[in-house]
């Protein structure tokens, strides 16, 4: 079974790190080949990395707004390589990749990640999705506040199916007291405790309210440090903001990390302000590197922190709320610690790779098995 995904990826991201992981805890008998929009260039590193792993991966010369282009570029694609089934993460590849799949003849699944709404285009391109999921063969969901919101969109709840994203084993890893004092060396003081924070620095990450809630911490407790890993389209005015309100000595921007598992067992914890989320792949990383977590109650945060046991949830935007508890675990270690044993062993049980490739395999064969039998 050959299956194609197809992504637009302007950066080796979240899901470009799930799909491609995938790859690996799936049937011998189940080939992964990856195809993305060029975004303007920034889709190289991710098709590299496919590369690198041993899969095939390709560039499209088209793309949106040469809607008809595209459709018939990707069909070509998947005739060329004998697509059995193709794999769609995002608006623009569910938008593109539904009609190519239906004019290559083969079947099509969306994987439903989460909708942002930054921007109007974005809105209009995701109500667009909401209206193709439904007419996908199936569409995964990576987690159930996501599959309550394709619901209300109108996707038959028989083509939905819940797989949360996973991690590897790489992401369980112990402390290193050498990267510790690394991390610390990023302040002109080093911190008695270290937080810290992970994502694309846009609109609904809420990274504002992030720098906010630490301002408050770093009054309360002359110790903290904060380190905000990540880049983005806000990184600039992100900088200007620590800058202009003197947090330089107490919030480090460490830019993007492809080993986050060789840091996060160096935190003491792990923050999460976002307005909209999926299922973050940055939580179930740092609750694998035995961290608890205080994050906002949105999108699919629930379903990796259970408040009280593996870490503390609080309204979005609330940044005073998000300082309060910080500070509240900060100040009780041996709680901090008992949260992030429940985190780890929680992660161990519930969101591993291997796990979540055999309900991937099921999804894939099912389809494919359903439409040779039409």
């Amino acid at each position: 079974m050959r299956v194609v995904h197809l992504l637009a990826s302007p950066f080796y991201g979240g899901p470009e790190r799930q799909m491609l992981g995938l790859a690996r805890h799936l049937p011998a008998d189940v080939e992964s080949v990856y195809l993305s929009f060029a975004e303007r260039g920034l889709a190289r590193p991710f098709i590299d990395e496919v590369r690198r792993q041993g899969y095939r991966g390709d560039v499209l010369a088209r793309n949106t707004p040469h809607l008809a282009a595209s459709v018939t570029e990707v069909a070509e694609y998947l005739r060329s390589v004998g697509a059995h089934l193709l794999c769609c993460s995002g608006y623009k590849p569910d938008i593109v990749g539904w009609g190519a799949a239906r004019r290559a003849g083969i079947p099509v699944m969306g994987v439903a990640h989460g909708w942002t709404a930054v921007t109007r285009k974005v809105r209009v391109y995701e109500a667009i999705d909401r209206w193709v999921l439904g007419r996908m063969d199936a569409v995964v969901c990576v987690s159930h506040t996501q599959a309550e919101k394709a619901r209300r969109a109108r996707v038959p709840v028989a083509k939905i199916v819940v797989i949360p994203n996973a991690i590897g084993e790489e992401a369980f890893g112990a402390p290193d007291a050498a990267v510790r004092v690394e991390m610390a060396g990023w302040f002109p003081s080093p911190p008695r405790c270290l937080i810290g924070t992970a994502g694309r620095f846009s609109p609904e990450k809420g990274f504002g309210v992030f720098i906010d809630a630490a301002a408050i911490v770093a009054r309360q407790r002359k110790g903290a440090g904060f380190v905000m890993f990540g880049d983005g389209p806000l990184r600039g005015p992100l900088e200007r903001v620590v800058t202009e309100r003197n947090l330089r000595g107490h919030i480090v921007m460490a830019g993007f990390h492809d080993d986050l598992d060789r840091y996060l067992p160096n935190l003491d914890l792990a923050v999460m302000s976002s307005f909209t989320e999926g299922l973050p792949v940055f939580l179930l990383e740092a609750s694998a590197a035995g961290l608890p977590a205080v994050a906002t109650s949105v999108g699919g945060i629930p379903d990796v922190i259970v408040d009280g046991t593996t870490g503390l949830l609080v309204p979005p935007g609330a940044s005073e709320a998000l300082a309060a508890r910080i500070v509240e675990l900060l100040d009780d270690p041996g709680r901090r610690r008992a949260m992030g044993e429940a985190a780890r062993a929680r992660v161990r049980r519930d969101f591993t790779q291997a796990a979540r490739g055999r309900r991937y395999a099921a999804v894939f064969a099912r389809l494919v098995d359903g439409a040779s039998a039409g």
